[in-house]
């Protein structure tokens, strides 16, 4: 009977440990899978704030038509990318960097600068921006707190025995940090 029972220790012992391992990547992947839907729906957000940055800027700066035109090209596509978060973040990065060059541009005219739409166009992509960084910070660290678990021994025989695959972090930049003071008199002031 003694046998029977420290037999069962045994075999019990590992089973009860990988069941808890893979249960608890289970609940890490979960994680990140939320994590990620918060990050997707605030670029989403700023998605739908670009036709209209885009629409009032081209107002004013109409010979700026070819970065417009990038702009709108590169959030159609970022919209339509739904792969792999990689891939994603490749397009993020595109869009961003155009982003960053319309907004550059943008300095050249005084008359936009001081418009109230696009100033709170300006302001909502700031909060969007603000927001996106903090879901992608909880994203980040859902990723890492997986991979570790994923990497470390000897978690990681549970992970590769029942194909648990890699996380990719997401790393974009905002595209824009902060909306400048205006000074209705004068423009914009620096």
């Amino acid at each position: 009977m003694e046998i029977l029972l420290v037999l069962g220790a045994v075999l019990l012992v590992p089973a009860v440990y990988v069941i808890v391992q893979y249960n608890g990547l289970v609940g890490l992947r979960n994680h990140i899978a939320e994590a990620w839907s918060n990050v997707d729906t605030e670029l989403k957000r700023r998605y739908d704030l670009i036709p209209n940055l885009v629409a009032t800027v081209q107002g004013y700066a109409a010979h700026e038509r070819a970065l417009l035109e990038r702009v709108t090209e590169l959030r159609n596509r970022c919209l339509g990318n739904q792969g792999p978060v990689p891939d994603q973040a490749r397009d993020e990065l595109q869009l961003v960097d155009a982003l960053k060059q319309l907004l550059v541009r943008v300095e050249a005219y005084p008359e936009l600068k001081a418009d109230q739409h696009f100033l709170e166009l300006q302001r909502e992509l700031v909060n969007t921006e603000d927001r996106l960084q903090a879901a992608r910070r909880f994203y980040n660290g859902n990723v890492r707190d997986y991979r570790n678990k994923c990497e470390t021994f000897p978690s990681s025989v549970v992970a590769g025995l029942f194909g648990f695959p890699p996380a990719s972090f997401f790393s974009v930049p905002p595209a824009v940090r902060e909306v400048p003071d205006v000074d209705l008199a004068d423009g914009v002031s620096p």
